[in-house]
């Protein structure tokens, strides 16, 4: 694999990736991306560690796997390339945003502007095959990434996590509330949001009054 990430990164992870699980991992994705159409490109699999660098970090996003359809993974999680129509889930996002900071539905749906300002849009998994959700899923990316939550967890402060779905919720237990602070709510899903459990949880204002009062320069979302 390309590990196109910022050097901020390298003294984190750089035993990461020595360890036997992710030479297997890495086996496996560069076999995946000879046989087959997968997503994102491979120069994008590590975008989310590119564009955010790991001494910026002010928050974290945990989605699931990437999107599996043509050409709409970025390899930040919930963004979508330029010119791609929104995915349900990111519509969903951008909505509740516009209700709750009053930011107009904006054209484009990707997040690289999010990442460059500090949010880890992180994947549990980080790639997949093309029109097959959940296909690179238990092939090792879940231990990485859970370590690279307990790495933010255990060399950073005041880190807000945005927990998005049972799934996200899930990696609660990676993190030590103790330093850090957690916002939980459905997943923007439609079958999630139209049941009440996303609209209205007012996240982006949350975070940015969070930040502000840590002394950190608020999001422009």
């Amino acid at each position: 694999m390309d590990l196109n990430i910022d050097e901020s990164w390298e003294l984190y992870l750089q035993d990461e990736f020595k360890k036997t699980y992710f030479k297997s991992l890495d086996e496996f994705v560069s076999l995946e991306y000879k046989a087959n159409i997968c997503y994102p490109s491979k120069e994008r699999i590590f975008a989310a560690f590119d564009y955010c660098a790991f001494d910026d970090i002010k928050v974290v996003i945990i989605g699931q796997d990437p999107y599996h359809g043509l050409e709409q993974a970025n390899g930040l999680c919930f963004s979508v390339n330029d010119g791609v129509s929104h995915p349900p889930s990111l519509t969903n996002i951008f909505k509740e945003l516009e209700k709750d900071i009053g930011k107009p539905y904006p054209k484009s749906g990707n997040l690289e502007h999010w990442a460059r300002q500090g949010v880890l849009l992180l994947n549990a998994t980080l790639t997949v095959r093309g029109h097959e959700a959940g296909s690179h899923q238990k092939k090792g990316w879940e231990t990485f990434t859970d370590n690279v939550i307990k790495i933010i967890s255990n060399e950073k402060m005041n880190i807000i996590f945005l927990l998005w779905g049972g799934f996200a919720k899930r990696k609660s237990n990676l993190i030590d509330e103790s330093k850090h602070h957690i916002f939980t709510s459905g997943h923007p899903s439609p079958l999630s949001a139209n049941r009440g459990y996303w609209f209205g949880n007012e996240h982006f204002s949350k975070t940015n009054f969070q930040l502000e009062q840590v002394g950190l320069e608020p999001l422009e979302w």
